[in-house]
């Protein structure tokens, strides 16, 4: 793992791609679902290199896209950031937010991570593979995500509730790829595979495969990967008695996600808030996120960090992501039916 004074030198190297300081006499106000930790240090990088001011307000994904349209035209919010496209697509619906062009993000970020309508990208990558207890699963055992609804698995799977945004948006991919009646025998019969019922976080889930609970866990490889470097003992132990298999790589590949910008429909600063997305676009901010939160990069060429190198390339699905968040609605439905709690 690198240390922190090379994760500040990459940081450093941001100011080559910026501005000078005052290019912009402006602020941008963020709404922003993910931790201070997670996007500070690169905020106060970029009011640094540009004297842009930036705002930052944290809070749930739920509650503040609740907050923007409950604040309508009066919000003082310029961008959204939050994780998931699902999330992404609930405030496009909610009309919270405003189409915007770049030629830089357009260039930098593959169409796949991008609103069809230009109202949000994505900033960084998530994979949800299936993580297996090293100890009791033969990786040739598995192959697809909906191989595990095979009887071969009864008892054996941890997923976390029905009712998260990532599991939803999983469910709408396999509705795009298969089919709504193929996707719903498919959760029917994960259902009948589950160890125990859905409870608890992705690390929860991989913390019970490390104890034996189960054998099998869907989760994001950043819980992984935060795991994996905890100061608590415990959380690292669990996270190395797992490892990393990506499912459906003779297919379709592997189910992704993002974190995202949006451009919102209030915006007083429209043009600082575009120059603030470019700027976590660049492969800089993009290497950072990799290193600090184990993310990987939407764009090409973009270095890993040693953790995610370490589990091996992989081929993701090339859905557009915009897709899940229109069939959000009929996969939560489905997962009832399942009687996927």
């Amino acid at each position: 793992m690198r240390s922190k004074s090379k994760i500040f030198a990459v940081l450093a190297l941001l100011a080559a791609l910026l501005p000078a300081a005052g290019a912009f006499a402006d602020e941008v106000n963020i709404y922003s679902s993910r931790k201070e930790a997670l996007i500070k240090p690169l905020l106060d990088r970029f009011t640094e290199q540009t004297g842009i001011a930036v705002n930052l307000v944290t809070g749930k994904d739920g509650a503040l896209l609740q907050r923007l349209k409950s604040e309508g035209m009066n919000s003082p919010a310029d961008l959204l950031i939050t994780a998931d496209a699902g999330n992404l697509y609930r405030a496009k619906a909610a009309g919270v937010t405003q189409p915007f062009v770049s030629e830089a993000l357009t260039a930098s970020i593959p169409e796949t991570y991008r609103d069809p309508e230009g109202h949000w990208v994505g900033l960084t990558l998530r994979a949800r593979p299936i993580l297996y207890a090293k100890d009791r699963v033969d990786q040739k055992t598995l192959s697809t995500y909906e191989a595990l609804a095979d009887p071969a698995f009864k008892g054996r799977i941890c997923i976390r509730s029905s009712d998260n945004i990532y599991n939803q948006s999983l469910v709408a991919s396999l509705i795009a790829a298969d089919g709504l009646e193929a996707t719903e025998t498919w959760a029917k019969g994960l259902v009948a595979n589950l160890a125990r019922p859905p409870k608890g976080g992705d690390r929860d889930q991989i913390k019970a495969a490390a104890a034996g609970e189960c054998d099998l866990a869907v989760a994001n490889t950043y819980y992984l990967a935060g795991m994996l470097k905890s100061q608590d003992p415990a959380e690292r132990a669990a996270a190395e008695a797992v490892a990393v298999f990506w499912p459906n790589q003779d297919g379709r590949g592997t189910h992704v996600n993002i974190s995202g910008a949006a451009v919102t429909a209030s915006a007083k600063h429209k043009e600082a808030a575009v120059a603030l997305v470019e700027f976590l676009a660049t492969p800089e901010a993009q290497a950072w996120y990799a290193e600090a939160n184990g993310e990987y990069p939407v764009g090409e060429g973009v270095a890993l960090s040693p953790t995610l190198a370490g589990w091996g390339p992989f081929k993701a699905d090339d859905l557009n992501l915009g897709r899940l968040g229109e069939l959000n609605a009929e996969a939560v439905r489905l997962m009832d039916r399942a009687g996927w709690r």
